[in-house]
């Protein structure tokens, strides 16, 4: 079992990098973020992998933190996710942003992952949401998407959000702490509780 791969970047191409350890060439599938953030050919390279083994196939998906590989497991937990879609999943948002989405239960964030259709968002927000506080990593500040305030978030989530925006908190302030608050308060807080602990985690 591979668990990491310290090498040299032989070649990058559209889905994958070639890692070279020692003169034996490695192909480790990767998020188009994890790509983005790689060198150039010839340069040194740390990845934490992923091993698949089948029976017609051993394949190697890298990551640049453990964090990220931990996500990658965590969203295949949900029926209708792949690795290809887990992928694209941490392509189009951070594990920070994926656990703010999922604490708001705003569908239309993760939705805009390419192959993650509506019933498939409902899942991940839904499975997912008292499972993702432990993968969340570092806490990430998102801007709130327009959806959130259209009826994609729940009632008391979306006031709750509009409540400290409208006392002079950013919207990245304030859906991070409403997000927080939702950890605490649990499903189904009115947003009478959600702003006042989004309130203390402000004030932290």
């Amino acid at each position: 079992m591979i668990g990491k791969l310290k090498g040299t970047i032989d070649e990058i191409g559209e889905d994958y990098v070639l890692v070279d350890v020692h003169g034996v060439c490695y192909v480790a599938y990767c998020s188009a973020r994890t790509l983005s953030k790689l060198g150039s050919a010839g340069e040194a390279c740390v990845l934490f992998i992923e091993t698949y083994v089948r029976e017609d196939q051993l394949k190697l998906f890298g990551f640049m933190t453990a964090l990220e590989r931990e996500w990658f497991n965590l969203l295949q937990s949900v029926q209708g996710v792949g690795a290809k879609v887990a992928l694209a999943l941490l392509s189009t948002l951070t594990p920070g942003e994926l656990a703010n989405a999922i604490a708001l239960q705003d569908r239309a964030a993760v939705s805009r992952a390419p192959g993650v259709g509506p019933k498939v968002a409902m899942r991940l927000v839904t499975e997912l949401k008292n499972r993702a506080p432990a993968f969340a990593g570092e806490a990430i500040n998102i801007a709130l998407k327009q959806e959130l305030g259209e009826g994609v978030a729940a009632a008391p989530v979306a006031d709750a959000v509009s409540a400290l925006t409208n006392l002079g908190y950013s919207r990245d302030q304030a859906a991070n702490a409403v997000a927080a608050a939702m950890k605490t308060a649990g499903e189904g807080a009115d947003s009478a509780k959600l702003i006042r602990l989004g309130l203390k985690e402000l004030a932290r």
